[in-house]
């Protein structure tokens, strides 16, 4: 078979300018095109490098090291960034938003906090982008774009505290400040699975620092270590670095963690596992918040909706978020109406609304919000005392996705401030906790202690840190729990159960509870050493022995079943048996002062 060859026609382009000028227009055309994608390339390269963490970059070095033999500063080595409400001299402090920051002169000064961490060490690196005027949650900023959240790039990183959180993230700094007024530390932590810290209101000089609402707002800070998110602490409250070890009491707000989506297994039975397993912290107990505010916050009354179907605390926890928003409005419209209303800035559709509705706000009842805030404040320190962590979600929802719509927006802000609220309107301290990830979505847990005990709650984040995430990882391994009464497994209520019998001193109660236990999870730690110190009260040491022999050989570093099989050992007189197990004890905690105490006995026993 012949194949024809094909035949390609000629064109004679010498005769032909309009040839030329088609050809010049394509190649051009390429040239123009190839050279878009390259600077596309290129400018992708670069959100990617600061994941558009930051609006302006500089450098501020630290204040010089003392020489030798003092030790060196407590940041030193450590970098950081700050939120674009920090004056930083020479520098326009720019409020996230374009028009404030060209109508606004450089600062004279540079904010206290930062001077403060200058002179222990640290080096600034840049200001970062946050919500608009700190109007917002999740972290969107129309001028500067929303800053990547490295753990979910298409989902928002929270706000309004946005590049602070982005920046800690994604290793661009050690650690970063934030402010947060209505939950932008704690939102964006969470989302971006970091530490994120809210200090007691007033704990941490505000001078320098762009305010939004004064009865709110707190310096706040971010970081991925928790020796870092201590250190930090230490500089800027200005803490003891010695104070007693107190005992721990955990609260567990169960109506709050049933309007999280995430399952509690995740969540609460982490914090009760690692609880039962430390020295010097009481099991955890569970109660209704919800209602306890009820009790003691009547001014709250009169911001309830009169027809609801909400059960009775949840509905007293939105009106909380309500006097919240009436509180924020007012007091920013106080400090800022002057100039909105002389500049007439452009902001972002959300924002605007939020500003609007901030300058039409009324100061009417302005009285009786300040004294919401006062009853807050006292019902949480009737609760928690001075030893006292209520445990809760930091948020209700997983992060939204960039751009979502009005009502998904609307629905999530709702479920999210009923929770924030509770710090922002007590002035209490709160710590958000990663506890890894659940449905690809990072999850976390947050602890809150009375106005004042900052030290006491950063010493615990310290203290469980480490175990709660060996808990995170030991339970992400393991298939869903069946959930009965309010997600709680069958064996776990039954060590509540125990638990409480216990608490009674009703010790042959608590047996029977925590043996019924273990026949349903005989793989459980807890549920011996617990049943443990049970046999312990009950003069039972063989079998306290036993059992805490059996939990050390599931978890070779639960402490309390090393404690209390030295008790037990001790005795029955097996003293050296007995030292072995408070050393190790020791070893685990080395603070535990009854393990120190345990070891100078046996010793003078046994020389």
């Amino acid at each position: 078979m012949t194949k024809n060859p094909l035949k390609l026609g000629k064109i004679k382009v010498s005769s032909n300018p309009k040839v030329w000028l088609v050809i010049g227009i394509g190649v051009a055309g390429i040239v123009i095109l190839a050279e878009t994608r390259r600077r596309r390339l290129r400018a992708r390269a670069l959100v990617r490098e600061d994941f558009g963490a930051f609006i302006e970059k500089f450098e501020l070095i630290p204040f010089p090291q003392p020489p030798p033999p003092a030790a060196r500063q407590p940041l030193f080595g450590l970098t950081f960034a700050i939120k674009d409400v920090f004056d930083v001299k020479d520098y326009v402090t720019g409020f996230g938003n374009p028009d404030w920051k060209k109508t606004h002169e450089a600062a004279g000064t540079t904010a206290v906090v930062v001077t403060n961490l200058l002179k222990n060490g640290a080096t600034c690196v840049g200001k970062t982008v946050m919500d608009e005027l700190s109007f917002g949650i999740t972290g969107e900023n129309v001028h500067y774009g929303t800053p990547t959240n490295p753990q979910m790039p298409s989902h928002i990183p929270g706000g309004s505290s946005s590049g602070s959180a982005v920046a800690v993230a994604s290793e661009l700094v050690d650690f970063a400040l934030g402010t947060d007024t209505i939950g932008c530390v704690r939102i964006p932590a969470s989302f971006c699975g970091i530490l994120g810290y809210r200090p007691s209101h007033g704990a941490v000089s505000a001078f320098g620092v762009l305010p939004s609402s004064q009865s709110l707002d707190t310096v706040g800070w971010f970081a991925r270590d928790p020796s870092i998110l201590h250190r930090v602490g230490h500089v800027l409250l200005q803490l003891n670095p010695v104070e007693p070890r107190r005992t721990r009491r955990f609260i567990v707000a169960d109506d709050l963690f049933q309007l999280s989506q995430v399952p509690q297994q995740r969540t609460v039975h982490v914090v009760n596992r690692v609880t039962e397993k430390l020295s010097g912290y009481q099991p955890a107990t569970h109660m209704n918040f919800g209602q306890h505010i009820t009790t003691n916050v009547p001014s709250l009354k009169g911001f309830r909706e009169p027809s609801t179907n909400l059960e009775n605390g949840t509905s007293t926890l939105k009106a909380l978020s309500s006097v919240m928003f009436l509180l924020q409005r007012y007091e920013f419209k106080t400090n800022h109406e002057e100039w909105a209303k002389s500049v007439k800035p452009k902001l972002g559709p959300v924002v605007s609304d939020r500003v609007h509705a901030a300058m039409s706000s009324t100061p009417e009842n302005i009285k009786t919000l300040y004294k919401v805030r006062t009853e807050m404040r006292a019902a949480l320190q009737s609760l928690l005392k001075d030893d006292g962590i209520l445990v809760l979600p930091t948020v209700a929802d997983p992060p939204l996705k960039v751009n979502s719509n009005k009502s998904q927006s609307a629905e999530f802000h709702d479920r999210a401030f009923t929770i924030l609220s509770i710090a922002s309107m007590s002035s209490c301290c709160q710590v958000t906790i990663p506890l890894g990830k659940h449905d690809g979505c990072p999850i976390s847990v947050s602890f809150i202690a009375f106005h004042g005990a900052d030290k006491f709650l950063l010493d615990t984040v310290l203290d469980m840190y480490s175990s709660l995430q060996e808990q995170v990882s030991i339970i992400s391994s393991l298939p869903p729990m069946p959930d009965i009464n309010g997600n709680m497994d069958a064996s776990e209520l039954l060590k509540e159960k125990g638990n409480a019998a216990f608490k009674g001193k009703q010790y042959n109660k608590a047996v029977s509870f925590y043996t019924e236990a273990i026949k349903l999870n005989e793989a459980n730690a807890t549920y011996r050493s617990n049943r443990a110190a049970a046999y312990l009260e009950l003069g039972c040491f063989q079998q306290a022995e036993e059992d805490c022999s059996k939990a050390i050989s599931l978890d070779k570093k639960n402490v309390k079943a090393y404690m209390r099989r030295g008790t037990a050992r001790e005795s029955l007189l097996f003293y050296k048996e007995a030292l072995q197990d408070f050393k190790h004890a020791l070893v685990l905690e080395p603070q535990n002062r009854v393990a120190n105490t345990a070891i100078k006995r046996l010793r003078k026993l046994i020389g």
